[in-house]
Order: C-alpha cells, then structure tokens, then sequence
C-alpha cells in the first residue's frame, strides 16, 4: 500500500512525509475495534491519522449527527504529525480529530482526560537492526514507544471502564498480554490474522480493559489466494476500500 497517498471512499490519505504508509496491520485495528459508547479517543502513534479518521468515520455512520466521539491522536515524528493534521483538515471530519505533536510519555504528562477507548498500532521491532531512515526507526522500533510505556499510558488515561486496543506479531503479542496482567489490564477480545489459509497466524489484535470480561476469539483470513480477498475481510473493508 504504498505511493504517495492511498484513497479511500470518505478520505485521501497522503504520505509522502510520512515514515510509515497506509498497511493492512492500521486498516485491521481501525475497522475492528470495538467504538460503541467511545466518545473521547486517544491514538497512540497516529502516523499518518488512518486510524483516527477510520474512527471518526464509524462513529459518524453509527450514530449520525448524536455522535459525540473525539479523537486526540498522538505522534512523535514531526513530518508525519504535520502530514497526519494535513489528512485531518481535508477530511469530513476535523473538528473532531486533534493532532499533538508529542511522544505519548510526553502527552501522559501534562493529560487531564479519561479515555473511553485507547488505539494503536505500536512499533514491534526490538533488539533488531534498525531501519537506515531515522523516521522509519521511530516508526517501526520500540525505543521510543516500549510495551511498558504503552501500558503505564493506558493504566493512568484510560476510564475505568475504557478499552486498550492493540495490534502486534504473535510473540510480542504473548509477552504483550502478560506484561498487561501485571498493570491490571485483562485481554477480553482476540483476532488472529492469518495472511492466507495455508498460513499460520501472522499478527493478533488484542483488546483489553480493567475488568475481567468473557474472553471472545475469532480468526480472520486475509486473502483465499494472492489478491483475492476473503469474504470476511471484504465485510471489515468494505466501508472504507473502493472496490468495495
């Protein structure tokens, strides 16, 4: 999902300035996480502000004009921040998404609000060689948003009835969900991704919250063969990709 900008049925995103493009770990998270009753919304790592306007659209088409939700979303690297409010700002829906300029250590300092419902599609490389481009290293390795950092930040802003969302590789999901225990924080809802039948689970997005919950696990199949789209993917994309 490379090139410049990627085009989707309510809004363009551009990213030529940002490190990260538009990929199918962000579009997962942004179509699968559970919005209902969500009306304040941090985003970790926005990168290009995918998620957030993927959010913002959902929660439009859910409740209409009744819905309240708004988005804070949160991005270290200044090119991609500026790039992310460009996205914004040409988007329907700007006057309910804001975009800081922070690291989430940073933003956890000076934050006096409660989130309903807490996202992000967290770096995962750790102790591996890093990317030539330094925006690429922040992107994409845990120095600058480690597993702990995200779970102190969704521990102290997160309401007592929020939802922490995440997506990562298999084992970084396992030690993930077990650090997670430790902060209080209980894992509730699983989707296993596998890229294609006769492949083995690739990533698992997670949702956890204080509370214990019924566990609920499902599997999603990206692909029946090379560029054919599963049915049960087509119904997650289907509001946001445009063949659809």
């Amino acid at each position: 999902m490379g090139g410049n900008q990627f085009r989707f049925k309510q809004f363009t995103i551009l990213q030529d300035r940002c490190a990260m493009k538009v990929g199918t770990d962000g579009t997962l998270l942004g179509t699968w996480v559970d919005i209902s009753g969500a009306e304040k919304i941090l985003d970790i790592g926005t990168g290009t502000g995918l998620i957030s306007l993927m959010l913002a659209q959902r929660s439009l088409q859910r409740y209409g004009t009744l819905s309240l939700a708004q988005i804070d979303a949160v991005e270290i690297d200044v090119n991609s921040s500026i790039q992310a409010r460009e996205n914004v700002e040409r988007s329907p829906w700007s006057n309910r998404i804001k975009i800081h300029n922070y690291s989430i250590q940073k933003y956890t300092e000076y934050c006096q609000k409660k989130y309903d419902l807490i996202v992000s599609n967290p770096p995962f490389f750790e102790n591996a060689s890093k990317a030539a481009k330094k925006a690429r290293t922040v992107a994409r390795h845990t120095d600058f948003l480690s597993q702990t950092d995200l779970l102190k930040t969704a521990v102290q802003l997160l309401s007592d009835t929020g939802k922490l969302a995440v997506i990562y590789p298999v084992e970084q999901a396992k030690i993930f969900q077990t650090k997670a225990r430790y902060f209080g924080l209980f894992c509730h809802k699983k989707l296993y991704v596998k890229p294609m039948p006769e492949i083995p689970t690739k990533r698992i997005l997670m949702e956890l919250s204080k509370n214990k919950l019924p566990p609920q696990e499902n599997t999603i199949t990206i692909e029946e063969k090379q560029y054919l789209y599963t049915p049960e993917f087509i119904a997650l994309i289907k509001n946001f990709y445009l063949k659809y």
